[in-house]
């Protein structure tokens, strides 16, 4: 019997709308789209505001700080590309500037984890044009 060979995991879909987003982040950087007017910040980057409904987006630096609202240990899971990382973490993050991101938690042992623990934003490269967002325990 062979062993079946190892899947790539996949790579995220970039919309157009979304590329800012993805290209701060190959430079270790987050932004996230405001809107002026009703002056509600948005994530998931979006075509319009959901809040006015307006097309007229803008981009901000962010500080990439947050807490942990909620999260789940992935120890299980079905035969994927994911398999060599479980255990690992998936957690809504709730950023400092109001929205709420889902990421992974890294470089954090597992009991260790809370609910409103703070976390900071680290990227991981995964190519030369995509960079993952993820976050880890913040240092005092």
């Amino acid at each position: 019997m062979s062993a079946e060979p190892i899947q790539a995991k996949p790579l995220p879909v970039v919309a157009p709308w979304a590329r800012p987003f993805w290209d701060a982040a190959r430079e270790n950087k987050l932004v996230l789209q405001h809107r002026n007017d009703c002056g509600k910040t948005i994530f998931y980057p979006r075509q319009s505001c959901p809040h006015c409904f307006s097309d007229k987006l803008g981009w901000q630096a962010a500080t990439g700080r947050g807490t942990i609202y909620s999260y789940t240990v992935v120890k299980a899971n079905a035969p994927s590309a994911f398999l060599a990382d479980m255990p690992y973490v998936m957690a809504v993050i709730r950023l400092e500037e109001g929205v709420q991101m889902l990421a992974n938690i890294v470089g954090c042992e597992l009991a260790q984890l809370r609910c409103d623990m703070p976390v900071q934003m680290v990227f991981e490269k995964l190519n030369d044009e995509l960079t993952l967002p993820k976050f880890r325990p913040a240092t005092a």
